[in-house]
């Protein structure tokens, strides 16, 4: 089992107009991963979801985390540009299934700007930010992150070898 950890970028909801409904999806679709031992609720702030990344993956050391919301066009969607000032490498494949599931769905997953990422052992993914997403989307990562955290956290090896 692994220890995962929740971010939710909402402005309202870190100022408590606003439930985080994704942020529970998340929590009960990735409990057959493991625990989740770490949420946080933050605004829009570049600097804050740095921060929060940083010690999700320092400090407590996640296997994995998961955001959600911030990754649109909008001017205070700053998701993909705060992980990717904190990762150590990217993982495109996770981020490109996402949106080509995603656009069997719907033309406006082309919008999306989600990136995933590894920094230290921890691995970063960006969902959007809507109920209906984070279900889709989780969905389509969830079969192959046993592996992918299997071989980032050295208990496995890759291409089936032990």
């Amino acid at each position: 089992m692994y220890k995962i950890g929740i971010i939710t970028m909402s402005d309202k909801g870190s100022q408590g107009l606003r439930e985080d409904t994704s942020g529970a999806v998340i929590r009960e679709m990735a409990a057959s991963l493991g625990t989740v031992e770490q949420y946080r609720l933050v605004p829009d702030d570049p600097q804050i979801i740095q921060d929060t990344l940083i010690e999700f993956a320092d400090v407590h050391r996640l296997d994995l985390v998961l955001t959600t919301g911030g990754t649109g066009l909008g001017p205070r969607d700053h998701t993909p540009e705060a992980t990717l000032a904190v990762i150590d490498r990217q993982v495109p494949g996770i981020a490109e299934a996402i949106r080509a599931a995603s656009l069997a769905k719907t033309p406006k997953a082309m919008l999306s700007r989600a990136v995933s990422g590894i920094r230290g052992s921890t691995l970063i993914i960006n969902l959007p930010g809507s109920v209906k997403g984070v279900r889709e989307c989780l969905a389509v990562v969830l079969p192959v992150l046993p592996h992918g955290l299997e071989i980032l956290s050295g208990r496995g090896g890759e291409c089936g070898q032990p």
